[in-house]
């Protein structure tokens, strides 16, 4: 499975959580045709460069790429479909939606180019807690967001909650869950509101001044929406993504599986395989305006360096592959079969020091084995980071 990402770097306004390169900007301002002129230019050098996959998934990412006219969007998948002639029976297509750029008419634009899944950040149903989480839209306006999505006939529709807000008790917080997933949605992700450096949240938290929520309510919290939203037939198969049968997000599961996939856009990241071998990671510029100057024949088609286009660039060895690969994995509720993706690699799995921690976290019970698959219970997900890192 091979998957493209999309990175459309503009939003309306900058959440104060939020650690994804976004720039706020005036609707007017995109540079809609400039920018899809740009991703394709993009795209025709980097598959000059790669050998033929299957592509399985395309995943519109950002920022808010519901803010880009369809049209374009969709003038960007038409190249990537060229791009990549052999393909999955259906590949699946999504496109990450806020309310306050999304509505019926957005939905069957979207689906009239081929998109057939989108994604909405829905956040919350409590007005103060909107305004917190620096939303722009009314609790109102997310639900008629994904009712718009069902109605245009948008084959799959996820929706975005945000529980762990300080003032937040866990009952409110599984009845959100609630009556977003009895909209009709058949994927619903529920993250825990993380603080992250370099955030103005970040900020605020490192001077003591942002309220937050305890570590007890926190995981009161995360077990509340799992139980609620298993009791209404959805399937939590990663710490904080609910399916139901057959709607699984499959580029996600591309990341937490350690596939390829080709990054596109500004900021975009991408790991691939290249002709020789090589597993490449890389980051493209996160300035707009350098992307958009410039993309055009200029970057040095899969250099090993940086350059004005690209500000990161690593080789991945198969060590480093495998300790990803057992981090993503954990996540998972299938979890890993480290023996097996060791064996694939060629590395060894169980060096002395990561066979000491296998021992006791097993025997502490925050991992599982099952046939030489290694799972976290899902009483323990919620310190998955802490476990993975043990093992890595």
């Amino acid at each position: 499975m091979f998957g493209v990402y999309v990175h459309f770097p503009w939003c309306l306004a900058k959440c104060p959580y939020c650690d994804f390169l976004s720039v706020a900007e005036r609707r007017e301002a995109i540079p809609h045709r400039g920018y899809a002129d740009a991703v394709l230019a993009e795209l025709r050098e980097r598959a000059a460069g790669l050998d033929a996959v299957e592509l399985g998934t395309v995943f519109f990412g950002g920022g808010t790429p519901s803010l880009w006219r369809a049209g374009e969007l969709g003038r960007v998948l038409d190249g990537i479909f060229a791009a990549f002639p052999r393909r999955t029976a259906s590949v699946e297509v999504t496109v990450e939606c806020n309310p306050t750029s999304f509505d019926a008419d957005k939905a069957r634009a979207l689906r009239d180019v081929g998109v057939n899944r989108v994604s909405i950040g829905v956040q919350g149903l409590d007005p103060g807690r909107l305004s917190f989480l620096g939303r722009l839209h009314r609790a109102e306006d997310g639900l008629c967001a994904v009712g718009d999505a069902l109605r245009a006939g948008v084959p799959r529709v996820s929706a975005d909650l945000i529980y762990g807000v300080a003032g937040q008790a866990p009952e409110q917080a599984a009845s959100e869950a609630r009556r977003v997933a009895e909209l009709g949605v058949t994927h619903l992700s529920a993250y825990q509101l993380t603080i992250e450096p370099g955030t103005a949240f970040g900020a605020l938290a490192k001077k003591g001044k942002l309220p937050l929520l305890g570590e007890e309510l926190e995981v009161e919290s995360f077990l509340a929406v799992a139980s609620e939203l298993r009791a209404l037939g959805f399937e939590q198969y990663e710490i904080s993504n609910f399916a139901r049968e057959g709607h699984r997000c499959e580029h996600n599961l591309g990341y937490w599986r350690g596939h390829d996939y080709l990054g596109l856009g500004c900021a975009a990241w991408g790991t691939v395989t290249l002709r020789d071998g090589t597993r490449r990671r890389y980051r493209n510029t996160p300035s707009p305006g350098v992307y958009l100057r410039h993309a055009e024949g200029a970057f040095a088609a899969w250099s090993d360096r940086p350059g004005e286009l690209v500000s990161d660039v690593e080789s991945l060895d198969a060590h480093t592959a495998l300790a990803e690969r057992i981090m993503l994995g954990l996540r998972l509720e299938e979890g890993v079969d480290i023996e097996r993706a060791a064996a694939r690699l060629g590395v060894e799995p169980w060096p002395e020091p990561r066979a000491l921690a296998r021992d006791r976290l097993l025997a502490r019970g925050l991992v599982v084995r099952d046939s030489g698959v290694f799972r976290i219970p899902q009483h323990s997900w919620l310190f998955a980071d802490r476990i993975a890192a043990e093992l890595m």
